[in-house]
């Protein structure tokens, strides 16, 4: 099988749906000359033309609006918002508006539409420009959210949001646009809600998101050294949650680590321990541990950025230390 990058995945995803469905359009910010600050689109404009790649105003409030408003007459729209971190510009048209349309129109009214952004820090960006936001909008009843660990995730999950009928946000890891992995040539999509075991264990469960996926299979792989066999489990989508296959994970390992990059307090971290938690108390052998973002602004200084977002050797420690038994909470 081919590898392509994380970039060309997504690229191709979009291609691909422009190419089977005319009512699908790509619009944001530098997304046609320029194919995004991060190169992803490239080439789409030349393809396509400008009537179906558009370079907006830099005015996030008002292009978001307008895709909404374009979803709910028959248009299938792809926003590119240039950085996660703008979602704090659009959350009355993408929460008030696009989350809630089907229901405040007694299910007659839809907005299929796809907004992808990105999420990280360790970029050097600081502290606008380096947020993981993705807790933000899992919030909010009436949009689906989707991460990527991978180029294959992230062509699937790309192509099964274009055609969802109702809002998506898509996060892409910035750092991870040219990592490469197997993509199949033929088209295929992967389901919401469906998670992926991405490392079979027995001892431990490593639930981790997007760029954390990795930070958990490099900690698997060490900890594989030392005789502990952790299990790696990627939910692939936030909401839908797949919460029957990491039940059935923890319910098998009796301990696990949740891992992801937005900030640790009331975030995704916090929703998934709390429903292990709850649903498989009596097969814990230990407290389920968060690690996830320092809860400060992301640093600019490249010494400090770096302490902010969990690492390998950190999630190491962690589950050495679950494993001996010790009862600990997350630093």
């Amino acid at each position: 099988m081919r590898e392509i990058t994380l970039s060309r995945a997504v690229n191709e995803a979009i291609a691909e749906e422009m190419r089977r469905d005319p009512r699908v359009f790509l619009m944001g910010e530098d997304v046609a000359e320029a194919g995004t600050p991060f190169k992803v689109l490239s080439g789409l404009v030349e393809e396509f033309g400008p009537e179906r790649v558009l370079d907006t105003p830099i005015s996030e409030p008002g292009f978001v609006g307008l895709a909404v408003g374009a979803a709910m007459t028959g248009a299938r729209p792809v926003v590119d918002l240039m950085f996660g971190d703008f979602l704090y510009l659009v959350m009355d048209q993408l929460c008030n508006q696009a989350a809630k349309q089907h229901y405040m129109s007694g299910g007659k009214l839809t907005v299929p539409m796809v907004l992808r952004t990105n999420l990280g820090a360790t970029r050097r960006s600081a502290a606008q420009h380096s947020q993981s936001l993705q807790a933000l909008v899992a919030h909010i009843p009436g949009l689906k959210v989707a991460m990527p660990s991978s180029a294959y995730e992230a062509k699937g999950l790309m192509k099964t949001a274009i055609r969802d009928e109702n809002p998506v946000v898509i996060f892409e890891d910035k750092l991870m646009y040219q990592d490469k992995a197997p993509v199949p040539e033929e088209e295929y999509l992967i389901p919401f809600g469906a998670a992926h075991i991405k490392r079979p264990g027995r001892d431990i469960t490593l639930i981790a998101t997007s760029s954390m996926v990795q930070v958990a299979e490099a900690a698997a792989a060490t900890l594989a050294g030392e005789g502990i066999e952790a299990e790696v489990v990627d939910p692939r989508t936030l909401v839908p949650l797949d919460e029957a296959t990491l039940l059935e994970s923890v319910k098998r390992t009796s301990r696990a680590i949740v891992i992801d990059e937005g900030h640790q307090s009331y975030g995704v971290t916090a929703e998934i321990a709390s429903r292990l938690t709850e649903k498989a108390f009596y097969h814990l052998d230990a407290p389920v541990v968060r690690m996830g973002a320092m809860d400060v602004p992301v640093p600019f200084s490249p010494a400090l950025e770096d302490l902010t977002v969990p690492t390998p050797g950190g999630v190491v420690e962690t589950a050495r230390r679950l494993c001996a038994g010790e009862l600990i909470h997350a630093a």
